[in-house]
């Protein structure tokens, strides 16, 4: 691994895009969360270079799969890590990922060449002093420092983005770590008192899509009884967020209904989407987010990221009761919303 210097950061503070900044210094999951919560929007915050361990729970790590207490506990440190600065949970499994292959999780004193730490980083190709690296922290701090600067890492395939920062002779190799590192990330997290339950999708997946909305999936798409239903109802209680479920623009705010207004609950006898919102996601793809209880926190041209808040789940116009009518269109063609959001690292139909 040759690794690659960090150039132009001045006093080691940098600048990074946030997508998930909701799980920091709280516990995930409550009423309308459903998980991870997003922040509203992409927000950028300072990340110090750390030089000493964050404060991390104490008592040791149980061994976790093939993995034993020390190597937990450095993953655990990765994780303090990029909680303490900030990152979203996504690029605490690309680090701990990319440590996995690096030198197994250990903090090894050599390596190849001049290579030393949990990332097999080098002091000749600027990452710090051999002490510095030999410190997890500083060389957590350091693999983040690097990989915020990598436009587009948010949405990059995991391995991809590891190597974007590493600049490994195998680039491909990263990827086989993906599960363990989600699985280890999950179990220090919770030390952390930052909930999850394996449900990453709730926040941008790795593929840079989220879930529109928590709760099991109440009618589907196009299904014997309803053959002309061009989406998913998803059973959200009243008042739940509604999240874009991909980057992209807003091109349709409106109220859509044959009889009343949208302030008014809606029934099975009236027509329309109620308040709903369209989101351009580009390639041709878009998706409609109908039924909403009030008008829409978003407006036509208005760009918006993945998990970013749009509205309140409702129950206006054609609907018996609160849910989100998903939709998501290729071309202007509806398709099935479940197989395409898994394809895309989303599940739809998780509990509230």
């Amino acid at each position: 691994m040759t690794g690659r210097a960090l150039a132009g950061v001045a006093a080691g503070v940098i600048a990074v895009v946030v997508i998930c900044a909701g799980l920091v210094g709280v516990a995930i999951g409550g009423p309308n969360g459903g998980g991870c919560v997003p922040a509203d929007g992409v927000t950028s915050v300072a990340v110090p270079i750390t030089t000493s361990a964050p404060t991390r729970p104490s008592g040791g790590y149980p061994q976790t799969g093939r993995w034993d207490p020390t190597q937990v506990g450095n993953a655990a440190t990765i994780v303090a890590v990029g909680a303490q600065h900030g990152l979203p949970a996504r690029g605490w499994v690309i680090a701990v990922a990319t440590a996995m292959q690096e030198s197994s999780l250990r903090n090894l004193p050599g390596g190849d060449r001049d290579s030393v730490g949990l990332f097999q980083q080098r002091p000749s190709q600027g990452w710090g002093t051999p002490a510095q690296l030999l410190d997890p922290a500083y060389a957590s701090s350091k693999f983040y420092a690097t990989l915020v600067t990598i436009h587009g890492w948010q949405t990059m395939p995991l391995t991809e983005a590891a190597q974007a920062v590493q600049n490994s002779g195998t680039p491909d190799a990263y990827a086989k770590w993906e599960q363990d590192a989600r699985t280890l990330v999950e179990r220090v997290g919770s030390r952390f008192g930052r909930a999850m339950t394996g449900r990453f999708e709730q926040c941008v997946s790795n593929l840079g899509w989220a879930l529109p909305a928590p709760g099991p999936v109440v009618s589907g798409w196009r299904t014997p009884d309803r053959p002309t239903h061009a989406g998913v109802d998803i059973g959200a209680p009243r008042g739940t967020t509604i999240r874009a479920a991909g980057a992209g623009t807003v091109v349709t705010v409106r109220c859509n209904v044959s009889e009343g207004t949208c302030a008014t609950e809606g029934s099975p006898s009236v027509k329309g989407c109620g308040y709903y919102v369209d989101i351009d996601h580009g390639q041709g793809v878009t998706t409609r987010y109908c039924h909403q209880l009030r008008r829409p926190s978003v407006q036509v041209g208005q760009s918006v990221a993945a998990g970013q808040p749009i509205g309140l789940v409702g129950s206006s116009g054609n609907s018996s009761g609160p849910h989100l009518h998903f939709e998501v269109r290729i071309n202007g063609v509806d398709t099935n919303p479940v197989p395409f959001l898994a394809a895309r690292g989303v599940r739809i139909g998780q509990p509230v």
